[in-house]
C-alpha cells in the first residue's frame, strides 16, 4: 500500500498565524514553495496560505503585505491527511475539496505536503489525468 508519507514532500514548514504576508512571501522564496500551512499558537493547522492568496487577496486589493497576517488570510476549514493514509484517500480528499496541496500530519505534527508535482512523480498517467479532471472540473 502506498501512503501519503510515501508520496509527500517531506520537511514542510509552518508559518505562524501572527506572521505578516511579506514575511510569508520571503519564506516561500527561501523554501521555493508556493504554499505554506498556517499554524495557530498551539501549532495546529488553521489554514494554508498560497502565493496567489498574497497577490490576489492582499496586493491586488491595495493592502500592505507588511500589515496583514497569515492568520487574517486563513479561511474555511483546512484540509489535511494522516501520514499513513492510503494514496486513494489522498486523491479522494484532494478531489472532493478541489485542492491542489494537502498537508500531511503524523502524531499531530506537520511532516510534509503533497502537491501536484508529488502526485505526478508517484502516480500513473491514468491516475493523474483522472485527478486533474476532477480537481479542475468546476473551477
Amino acid at each position: 500500500m502506498t501512503t501519503a508519507k510515501d508520496i509527500m514532500h517531506p520537511g514542510a514548514q509552518w508559518i505562524p498565524a501572527h506572521e505578516t504576508l511579506d514575511r510569508a512571501a520571503q519564506l516561500m522564496r527561501e523554501l521555493n514553495v508556493g504554499a505554506l500551512p498556517i499554524a495557530d499558537a498551539d501549532e495546529r493547522l488553521c489554514g494554508i496560505l498560497t502565493d496567489r492568496d498574497i497577490v490576489v487577496g492582499c496586493v491586488a486589493m491595495g493592502h500592505d503585505p507588511a500589515q496583514i497576517t497569515a492568520g487574517e488570510m486563513a479561511k474555511g476549514t483546512p484540509r489535511w491527511i494522516e501520514a499513513g493514509a492510503d494514496v486513494d484517500l489522498v486523491l479522494n480528499e484532494m478531489e472532493g475539496h478541489q485542492i491542489r496541496r494537502l498537508p500531511v500530519i503524523e502524531n499531530k505534527r506537520l511532516v510534509g505536503m503533497i502537491s501536484e508535482a508529488d502526485l505526478a512523480q508517484h502516480l500513473s498517467d491514468e491516475q493523474i489525468a483522472e485527478w486533474v479532471e476532477r480537481v479542475y472540473a468546476h473551477r
